[in-house]
């Protein structure tokens, strides 16, 4: 009978074994093919569709605002003809990095105010 640390040492070989398979076929499917996983940790591209905010009207229909790009578009669904209430919004812009370190003034602390000359 083999001895019981062999077989341990064996099982967490195979282990390490998947597991580095695992990682190296994510690396390659995510740099060299340039299409990350939807569960990877990379970001995919910015989306240019999307909901940005849905209210009940009641039981049946929705009011929904849709972005696509830059202008928003307000839908109402859910009764017998879905319709376009108001397109062309202009949606919020989007928000990008700063163009440079943001740098703090510092300035000189000054004295408490005295109260107690009134």
């Amino acid at each position: 009978m083999p001895d019981p640390n062999t077989i341990i040492l064996a099982i967490a070989t195979i282990l390490f074994v998947v597991a580095l398979t695992a990682l190296m076929v994510w690396a390659f499917r995510t740099f060299v093919t340039g299409r990350p996983s939807a569960h990877g940790f990379l970001r995919p591209r910015d989306r240019r569709l999307g909901v940005v905010e849905a209210a009940s009207v009641d039981a049946r229909r929705k009011l929904i605002l849709v972005r696509r790009d830059d202008v928003e578009h307000l839908i109402i669904t859910g009764g017998p003809v879905d319709m376009v209430i108001e397109t062309g919004i202009k949606g919020r812009p989007h928000l990008e990095p700063p163009l440079e370190d943001v740098i703090i003034a510092k300035s000189e602390t000054r004295p408490a105010p005295d109260f107690s000359k009134n």
